[in-house]
């Protein structure tokens, strides 16, 4: 399995039946495919209700999430407007937002929307740092060039303050507390010690600290 789908998949674990879960760009979209049957999954152009990723025959345009991937819609899928859409998403009841990100600072500050020279686009990813319950950040560890993007300060403009519940990345799992970030899961053959070289702040080690499946 590659590090993006090994990022999902364990993102997914996440969620429980019964939860309506939204999904952004990337590594987050490829979620459903690894959720329990009986999650509902959330795109702001106006449905819950959407399924795995569509291929061949089943790839109607009619059923394309906000990045325009078509999916299979499930049995109970309901559609409506963009404002409804919203009002969904700002009115608490979704269970969890699993968005990308550029950086995520020691206190669970979000930026992932914009870099110097690059702009990927706001989206609806404000509203859904504030509006879902829990927010989870899927990302490799490190940039391409090997720059952390667990920082202690966002230098990248900000989605959210303080909205951050869960990193995962490919090497880790770590959460946000309270008194810091907290190691919870590390991958088979790494050391804390591995992962600390890459981040800026300091974290801190669960005493139950579990191994991250490959």
């Amino acid at each position: 399995m590659n590090p993006r789908n090994r990022i999902a998949r364990r993102a997914a674990e996440y969620f429980s039946a019964g939860d309506v879960v939204n999904l952004g760009i990337g590594i987050p979209s490829l979620c459903s495919d690894y959720a329990e049957p009986g999650v509902m999954f959330h795109t702001e152009n106006g449905l819950v209700g959407m399924g795995p990723l569509a291929s061949g025959i089943q790839a109607v345009e009619g059923f394309s999430n906000a990045t325009a991937m078509r999916f299979v819609p499930v049995p109970g899928a309901s559609a409506f407007d963009s404002a409804e859409s919203f009002a969904l998403v700002r009115s608490g009841k979704l269970a969890a937002s699993v968005l990308g990100g550029l950086q995520v600072s020691a206190t669970g500050d979000l930026a992932n929307w914009a870099q110097p020279g690059r702009v990927f686009g706001m989206g609806g990813a404000m509203d859904l740092v504030n509006g879902a319950r829990k927010v989870i950040i899927t990302m490799e560890l490190c940039t391409r060039d090997g720059q952390p993007k667990i920082v202690n300060t966002c230098s990248y403009p900000l989605t959210g303050q303080r909205c951050v519940d869960h990193i995962v990345t490919e090497q880790c799992v770590i959460d946000v507390t309270r008194d810091g970030l907290m190691l919870v899961e590390l991958l088979e053959g790494l050391t804390p010690d591995d992962i600390q070289r890459q981040v800026e702040p300091r974290l801190l080690i669960s005493s139950r600290l579990k191994t991250l499946q490959p």
